[in-house]
């Protein structure tokens, strides 16, 4: 079995480690031989965060750690509650205490993927409680305690640690519900959306700054519009102890053929403008850490 994820410290002394911590948890293209789809391989792989761990590929080099999963998130999707499971994908009863499906089990998309599209079922059967368990065993519970560790690990050496969570999103699904503009008669969409639960995961200047940032780089940015950040935002922030967590979101066709899953001309291009991001965010970090004192 490939391992579950992969993390990538700073291997020089020069930056100094700093209390930043990068998290890419559905670029991972490593199919376990159990998953035992039934729909067609290129449809989930659109459903991959593609490329996003090659864009954040840099932060170790300005002192933050990196964690990467391996699997995919059509396998298990660690940004769900563990026990938001669908029922209708179970083949018996759930033995280990309650589930507690949310909306998104019910549009197919909980801690175990349903539909890799509307209309379209990843299985053509129920999986086992067996099935399930061992992927939560073995790559939901491993994730969340590596992240877990680089939190909380940067936040006993610092007293602050800032932890940005990063996905992409498909251009038909970036169009914020407040337009910024149109393009005709749509809704013009967002290139990056930036989530921090309403302000509940992370302190406003931090998110304010970061889309400051990108704003000035020449792109279009919302804050909790259309997404506010799921599981790995809310678990391990905590603001007013200085647990601070945001998810950034990156429109796909930036950077990607959404068809074709390939990289375009402008990968290049973005990838230079996320390292100028993930330096600011360094900088930023540097800047904000507060002295120890004794009282």
């Amino acid at each position: 079995m490939t391992a579950p994820y992969s993390i990538t410290h700073p291997d020089k002394p020069i930056p100094p480690r700093i209390p930043l911590v990068f998290d890419s948890p559905h670029s991972g293209t490593h199919y376990p031989d159990d998953f035992h789809y039934a729909c067609k391989f290129e449809d989930l792989q659109k459903a991959e965060d593609k490329y996003v761990d090659e864009l954040f590929a840099c932060a170790p080099e300005y002192g933050a750690a990196l964690l990467l999963a391996n699997f995919p998130r059509s396998y298990i999707d660690v940004n769900r509650r563990a026990d938001d499971i669908d029922p209708v994908i179970l083949a018996e009863s759930w033995p280990f205490g309650n589930i507690n499906p949310s909306s998104r089990s019910d549009a197919g998309i909980g801690l175990i993927r349903r539909l890799v599209r509307p209309g379209i079922p990843v299985y053509d059967q129920p999986l086992s409680v067996e099935d399930i368990a061992h992927r939560i065993e073995k790559y939901y519970r491993p994730y969340h305690a590596a992240l877990e560790k680089l939190i909380q690990d940067a936040h006993y050496n610092f007293g602050q640690v800032w932890h940005v969570n990063c996905h992409s999103m498909p251009g038909a699904s970036a169009r914020p519900k407040q337009p910024v503009g149109l393009i005709g008669r749509l809704p013009r969409e967002a290139d990056f959306v930036l989530g921090d639960r309403d302000g509940t995961s992370c302190d406003l200047d931090f998110t304010h700054a970061m889309r400051d940032f990108l704003k000035g780089l020449g792109y279009t940015v919302t804050i909790n519009d259309p997404f506010k950040g799921v599981e790995l935002v809310h678990r391990y922030s905590a603001p007013s102890r200085g647990l601070h967590s945001l998810q950034i979101e990156i429109n796909k066709s930036l950077y990607m053929n959404e068809n074709t899953n390939k990289k375009t001309s402008d990968f290049e291009n973005l990838r230079l403008d996320i390292e100028s991001l993930v330096a600011f965010c360094a900088d930023y970090v540097q800047s904000n850490l507060m002295d120890v004192a004794a009282d």
